[in-house]
């Protein structure tokens, strides 16, 4: 009598060199988008407008306003968003060749979901309430059997529905803010650090859903780019890359352009049509945007993987996106230590240029210790905590599908 061949165990995580190149790479990039995109909400100390801007820009504020509305803000996080649906994939592509069944899958991807609700409750509360990790951590909870058993249709579909409804709502956010209000998270100008936290608190639980809602649709998106394994393999897509690279980028940067003029009064007192339909135009060239610098990467991976492998640029991005959720989170530290009221206040009525040199400069410093970490062979603590949590200790095939 045979016997039965042992059940296979976890995979575990993916090791470095077995990663592929591009979503690294764009992850390590997107971070300094993100960072860009951030990092005025800490500012205050004067009245804000349009997308929390300040309302009276002039001189370098201009064009800075400019070139972040039309490059940065709103596209940040549907790149993100595409990235983070696209791992989804990539995991449970991992868990389902070492046996594992779909239903198994689907219940890690919600249990890892799960835990970053945690993880995001924890960041919101204790540092930055615009967190974006509970808003995805909710959207894994809600669509993990579309992402991991969904049909590629189905993938198009709310990948569509998800754009027609964001281009809808968020013409609303071409508005200016009533009032006048001295940022758009209250929490950012409160001194006392007691009341601050319980602001955050609200703000985390009333931003996170919107958040959600702003990019399931790119979820879905690279969910679907995975399963052609668009970034995985770009050497074979790259025609489909270069059109999307162009069509996106030049799309972000043009339908963006109205809602920049206006946040950089370069066009003063536009009828409110003109400000709504900037808005939805907005939101509509941020999923483009997303699409389009994600294939950028894929292109990047290209080139590359032809000169030989990484350079020192390419490999700190590389090392920074594998360590993506780390990274992300360093930066929250990096702002709060500088620019809230309850900390050091240096974001009192400071100057968008300001900040943006902040942004960039943090992104720098976290880029530079994930090269460190990478070279002495760390990965990155939050990436260590959240798998813990989602698997517990190393579990066997048979653990994993009870009760399936």
């Amino acid at each position: 009598m045979t016997a039965a061949a042992p059940p296979p165990t976890d995979p575990g995580a993916t090791p470095t060199t077995a990663r592929s190149l591009a979503p690294d790479i764009a992850r390590g990039a997107m971070l300094l988008l993100i960072a860009l995109a951030n990092v005025h909400l800490y500012v205050y100390g004067h009245p804000v407008g349009i997308r929390a801007y300040p309302r009276d820009v002039d001189g370098p504020d201009q064009v800075v306003a400019l070139l972040q509305v039309m490059l940065v803000d709103g596209r940040a996080y549907p790149l993100f968003a595409l990235l983070f649906g696209y791992g989804i994939v990539q995991l449970a592509w991992r868990r389902s060749a070492v046996g594992l069944p779909a239903p198994a899958v689907t219940r890690l991807v919600r249990r890892r979901g799960a835990w970053m609700i945690v993880i995001g409750l924890a960041h919101g509360v204790l540092l930055w309430s615009g967190d974006i990790i509970g808003a995805y951590g909710l959207l894994a909870v809600l669509m993990a059997g579309l992402l991991v058993r969904g049909t590629d249709l189905s993938l198009l579909v709310t990948a569509t529905v998800g754009v027609v409804l964001a281009t809808m709502v968020y013409a609303l956010t071409g508005l200016t803010m009533p009032g006048e209000p001295q940022a758009l998270l209250p929490s950012m100008t409160m001194e006392d650090p007691g009341t601050a936290l319980i602001s955050r608190a609200v703000e985390w639980a009333s931003f996170g859903v919107g958040q959600a809602f702003a990019v399931f649709g790119a979820v879905a998106l690279g969910a679907w780019a995975a399963r052609r394994r668009l970034l995985d393999e770009p050497e074979r897509h790259r025609p489909l890359l270069v059109r999307i690279a162009v069509c996106g980028i030049g799309a972000a940067i043009l339908l963006g352009l109205p809602l920049a003029l206006m946040i950089a009064q370069l066009w003063t007192a536009p009828p409110l049509v003109a400000v709504l339909l900037a808005g939805a135009l907005h939101a509509l060239g941020g999923y483009a945007g997303g699409a389009g610098y994600a294939a950028a990467f894929g292109l990047l991976a290209i080139r590359v993987a032809q000169r030989g492998g990484p350079g020192p640029v390419t490999h700190a991005l590389q090392a920074c996106g594998q360590r993506s959720l780390s990274c992300y989170l360093a930066q929250s530290v990096a702002f709060v230590a500088l620019l809230p009221a309850w900390t050091l206040g240096l974001g009192d009525d400071a100057q968008l240029w300001q900040a943006a040199l902040v942004a960039a400069g943090a992104w720098l410093v976290i880029l530079l210790v994930a090269v460190a970490s990478d070279r002495a062979g760390y990965r990155g603590p939050a990436e260590i905590l959240l798998r813990r949590l989602t698997y517990g200790p190393r579990r066997s095939h048979a653990d994993l599908t009870a009760h399936t």
